[in-house]
């Protein structure tokens, strides 16, 4: 946390900026390690002060011990409290003025995770002299940008986390069998997690059957499981706060031609993907090196989204890898490969892994989990 402190004042000086508020909880988090669901936190040169409701006193005294971030408890809104102690408007404020601590000369926030009513009320906190000028919007969302880099910390956490999804895979093959509802399916999936050790899913999870494959965000539903025909689970854990993320398409019964000939060409373009993947190559040539693929086997038109997107605290992050994206990976990064086509009233086919980016390439978290298609 302290490095990260560090990484985000160093970035704030250069920037000219002499206070960050903090009110995005992935953020926030990340700085603090603070895992309530109601803070604000204010970062200056010298001090960073966390603020939150008196529900998480005894949480925010255990998971701040060691950040560098100290903590109010207060009664009002804690980003309201935040931007008054930061404008040295606030009983707190005045008691630090007195031994040094400054105010602020102006508050940056995040326009990106800053509503206009909640900007509306921050400047009604304030006397009539600050609200115009106290507050600042940043240019770019600057915390975030900086959580794109994982260290090796995180990156231990997101491949003991992949690892896990990868097991689930493994025990639901021999779960899987027609007749089974969707929704059963996924509740195996998610019961699985947590008795291995999930905090939650990463997201509501996917496991679309048959037709209804053709839907890229076919969530569980009553249908049941085909005799023939693909069924493609799409799931993620969320571990120690971080998202895995993983799509595998299988086959029961054989597959048409016709099914065998959209697999393969979805796998040639994963891998593909997967291969353009190295520190200084731009997000707009990664998902190139998977859209042509499919391009060049007739497809272009079944593959309807972006090829990956960012993976962390959250499950979908920067960088976005996606067409008119000039932004170039870097060590670090974690990122999602993810090509997919779907001919809807028919069938889809989408293969995913997770990955880190490296100077020479990347290394797969999820490789553990089979791509070449199983039929069961």
């Amino acid at each position: 946390m302290k490095r990260r402190l560090t990484s985000l004042r160093r970035h704030l000086q250069a920037s000219g900026v002499s206070a960050i508020l903090i009110t995005h909880l992935p953020d926030l988090r990340w700085l603090s390690s603070f895992t309530g669901s109601s803070a604000a936190l204010v970062v200056t040169a010298r001090q960073a002060m966390l603020f939150t409701d008196g529900r998480y006193r005894a949480q925010a005294a255990a998971e701040l011990v060691r950040s560098g971030v100290s903590f109010q408890i207060v009664d009002a809104s804690p980003a309201r409290a935040a931007v008054l102690w930061a404008s040295g408007q606030s009983e707190a404020a005045s008691q630090a003025k007195q031994v040094g601590q400054p105010e602020a000369a102006s508050l940056a926030y995040d326009a990106e995770q800053t509503t206009v009513a909640e900007l509306d009320r921050l400047r009604a906190a304030l006397p009539a002299r600050l609200r115009r000028r106290f507050l600042v919007a940043l240019p770019e969302s600057v915390v975030a940008n900086l959580r794109m880099r994982k260290d090796a910390d995180e990156i231990e956490i997101m491949a003991q986390a992949a690892a896990l999804g990868c097991s689930l895979f493994d025990h639901i093959l021999g779960f899987l069998r027609p007749g089974l509802t969707e929704q059963s399916v996924a509740a195996e999936l998610e019961h699985q997690a947590r008795l291995r050790g999930a905090e939650g899913m990463s997201f509501e999870t996917i496991v679309a059957s048959g037709a209804r494959s053709s839907m890229p965000h076919g969530r569980a539903s009553s249908a049941r499981l085909p005799r023939r025909g693909f069924l493609t689970l799409d799931f993620g854990v969320i571990l120690r706060g971080y998202c895995s993320d993983m799509t595998r398409t299988v086959c029961f019964g054989q597959p048409t031609a016709r099914e065998r000939q959209v697999y393969d060409a979805v796998l040639a373009a994963q891998q593909s993907g997967l291969a353009s993947v190295r520190a200084g190559a731009t997000c707009e040539a990664v998902d190139q090196a998977a859209r042509s693929v499919l391009r060049q086997a007739g497809m272009a038109e079944a593959f309807s989204h972006s090829t990956g997107h960012g993976v962390g605290l959250q499950i979908h992050e920067a960088p976005r890898i996606a067409a008119r994206q000039k932004a170039k990976l870097q060590p670090g990064m974690v990122i999602t490969i993810e090509p997919g086509a779907y001919f809807p009233g028919h069938f889809g086919v989408r293969i995913e892994d997770t990955v880190v980016v490296q100077r020479g390439g990347c290394r797969n978290l999820t490789a553990a989990a089979p791509t070449a298609l199983i039929q069961l």
